[in-house]
């Protein structure tokens, strides 16, 4: 019986030997991933379990350090829910910023397409001076706002609240770079088929660009659902405050009704939620879409 050689066995097992350690540092840095992703989760959500925490505490438990409540309770919930003023601020922030998100989504997508599939003298111009107003900070047009909605008789109304985001420069910005991924063969083909601009701009460019419109509603949404400096200027009857401007009411000089604001703000939570579940498919849709033509 032949005997076994040494020698061919020694350089797989090297080979063994050497390739055995290479796996542990491979799978140590994805613990490590999943160990920042963990920790970066558990930071965003704190926020939100700390309000719904707070929600659930009596009045003198509010400033105790323990996150959960020592007793429970849901009185804070049916006190806000019971008050009618809650209900008036609930539909005001609903009609602001449903009508304010689909006017900048509606204008901003038609702003942007013309500047980006039109050529007519000083188009960049235009541009740059749409993107100039980003860098102008929101409190410095509070006055000027102000000023426009006294003199047109804005004050306290549904108009005055809403005109300053009926258009924004980064929405427009936003769709004027999506746009540009638009291939220029696709609006040609439409215009020797006979459609007008309004048409091709409707049914063969917006289309295409359905990611930017819902990330963009997202975006114009949260934005007018949270506002808070410029409806609080702009407002003077309690039944024209937004929700954000409401809650703010649950206190005075004395004392500030914390767990009532908390209450308040986890309610107001669910409208967002549900935009957000609406439109994060078309979101998705356009990273994987992105990722293919990539």
């Amino acid at each position: 019986m032949a005997a076994i050689d040494d020698t061919r066995i020694k350089p797989s097992s090297e080979v063994l030997l050497k390739s055995g350690p290479s796996r542990p540092p491979r799978n140590m840095g994805q613990v490590l991933r999943f160990l920042l992703l963990f920790a970066g989760g558990i930071l965003m959500v704190m926020p939100i379990a700390f309000m719904i925490s707070t929600s659930l505490k009596w009045p003198h438990e509010v400033y105790n350090l323990n996150f959960i409540p020592e007793e429970p309770t849901l009185e804070n919930y049916t006190y806000v829910l019971e008050d009618g003023r809650f209900y008036w601020w609930f539909l005001n922030s609903i009609i602001i910023a449903v009508i304010t998100t689909v006017c900048s989504v509606f204008f901003d997508s038609l702003v942007g397409y013309t500047l980006c599939k039109f050529r007519f003298p000083g188009r960049y111009l235009v541009f740059i001076a749409i993107l100039s107003t980003l860098m102008i900070p929101t409190e410095m047009l509070v006055i000027p706002w102000y000023l426009m909605s006294q003199q047109f008789g804005w004050l306290d109304t549904y108009w005055g609240i809403m005109f300053p985001g009926l258009m924004t420069a980064f929405g427009t910005f936003l769709m004027k770079q999506f746009f540009e991924t638009v291939p220029d063969d696709f609006i040609e083909a439409a215009r020797i088929d006979g459609l007008n601009e309004l048409q091709i701009w409707w049914t063969v460019a917006m289309p295409l660009v359905r990611p930017a419109l819902a990330a963009l509603a997202i975006f114009v949404f949260l934005g007018n659902w949270t506002a808070f400096i410029w409806p609080l200027i702009v407002t003077n009857s309690v039944e024209m405050y937004t929700l954000p401007v409401g809650l703010s009411s649950f206190g005075d000089e004395a004392d500030v009704a914390w767990e009532l604001i908390m209450t308040g703000a986890a309610i107001s939570t669910i409208p967002t939620l549900i935009v957000f579940l609406i439109f994060q498919r078309f979101i998705i849709r356009g990273v994987v879409m992105a990722g293919l033509k990539g």
